[in-house]
């Protein structure tokens, strides 16, 4: 299918789908901030004569359309919020607020589901369509607040979906895969506490920072000596402070990292390996010790009718759609709803042919730019998803 064909059916919403999403990207807002950005929201879907609630969650908006007679709903979601990070690109459209960047493109999936709503509503449906803008996805557990606040009783869903852009993948491209498609997201913080002391007489205080060495030694032997090597895992230590001067001993050392795998048993025991290792460590040395560990997004886990549906929505509008070959490592907190509704998360390909010398941008690159010509297979999926899950049985 040519490009023209693919992007024929939306081509009129481009151009102002284009403007909002560039006009998103120069004005970010971080994570139940997203005020400026929710509010664009729901006049966009008030125009169209949708039903708009706001302030789900805090900041999130969901839109309904309900048309014909059929009974099944289903629910599309976009996340809104920016990066705490400074933009380094230089497009005209860059942020204009330093320290905050749409590094990870959810201006893009904004744009495109309100996109979405705009040709759905004009197009027609049979059932009822619930556009769920989310806010506080980068660590904040955004989806798990608007759940909280009663997301699902309120706009109940038969099913639910969501994608990303990835830059990994040629434009045009898509991928998911049933079961695990995003790692499960902890983090540890650890405290080791000596009494401080001088450089020049460690025999009188438990050493902090000789104990973090160590421990940051054992804690990345967990993942190869304690998890089933056919399973997937991932440790690391992110950050370590500790000390101010050449020739004092601090009294106290932290240790900050994070832990990724699919399963709730690898969890439960890379945490019970974490903190049997903490306070083995302690007692070796003397010290005391303080282990906070947060497992703040569970793995996201696609349902398999829906992951099925979700692919065969993206070959029937001319994208080149097959099973992704692995999960990926980076979480996502749509996790939380495919917990309580049958679902399918989407990888959407927007890797540029010609991405410049350096190679294109990742995600969380301080450069990173969402891809414009995206949108219309954005915005082309999720109504084709649609029209899908609201006839299947």
């Amino acid at each position: 299918m040519t490009w023209q064909r693919i992007t024929e059916p939306v081509a009129d919403l481009l151009p102002d789908l284009v403007s909002l999403r560039r006009d998103l990207h120069a004005n970010p807002e971080l994570a139940y901030e997203e005020h400026r950005t929710a509010g664009i929201v729901a006049q966009s879907l008030r125009m169209l004569g949708l039903a708009v609630h706001e302030g789900i969650g805090g900041t999130g908006v969901v839109g309904t359309l309900r048309a014909g007679r059929g009974t099944r709903s289903v629910g599309l979601r976009a996340d809104m919020d920016a990066l705490p990070m400074v933009e380094l690109g230089r497009v005209a459209h860059a942020s204009r607020t330093p320290g905050k960047h749409h590094g990870c493109g959810h201006d893009g999936h904004t744009s495109m589901l309100v996109g979405a709503a705009r040709q759905l509503a004009r197009s027609g449906i049979d059932g009822t369509v619930h556009f769920i803008f989310q806010p506080a996805e980068e660590g904040k557990g955004g989806a798990r607040r608007m759940i909280d606040d009663g997301l699902f009783e309120r706009f109940p869903c038969d099913s639910v979906y969501a994608l990303h852009n990835w830059p990994d993948l040629p434009l045009g491209h898509a991928q998911t895969l049933p079961g695990a498609i995003m790692a499960a997201a902890d983090r540890f913080d650890i405290v080791l506490r000596g009494r401080g002391g001088h450089a020049a007489q460690p025999h009188h205080t438990a050493d902090a920072i000789l104990a973090a060495s160590h421990l940051v030694s054992q804690l990345h032997t967990i993942v190869a000596r304690r998890i089933d090597p056919a399973e997937s895992a991932v440790l690391s230590v992110t950050r370590i402070e500790g000390g101010h001067s050449h020739n004092v001993l601090p009294a106290e050392v932290r240790i900050t990292g994070t832990v990724r795998s699919f399963n709730a048993a690898s969890q439960d025991r890379i945490e019970t390996a974490v903190r049997a290792m903490a306070q083995g460590v302690a007692v070796a040395s003397g010290a005391e010790v303080e282990v906070d560990y947060d497992r703040y997004y569970p793995a996201t886990v696609n349902s398999p009718g829906e992951a099925a549906l979700a692919l065969d929505a993206a070959r029937a509008v001319g994208l080149q759609a097959q099973m992704a070959p692995r999960a990926a490592f980076t979480s996502e907190d749509f996790a939380f709803m495919l917990q309580r509704k049958p679902g399918a998360y989407l990888w959407l390909g927007q890797g540029r042919a010609e991405p410049g010398p350096d190679g294109e941008r990742p995600l969380h690159h301080p450069c990173y730019d969402f891809n414009d010509d995206a949108l219309a297979l954005g915005v082309r999926w999720f109504c084709e998803v649609a029209r899908r899950a609201l006839v299947a049985a």
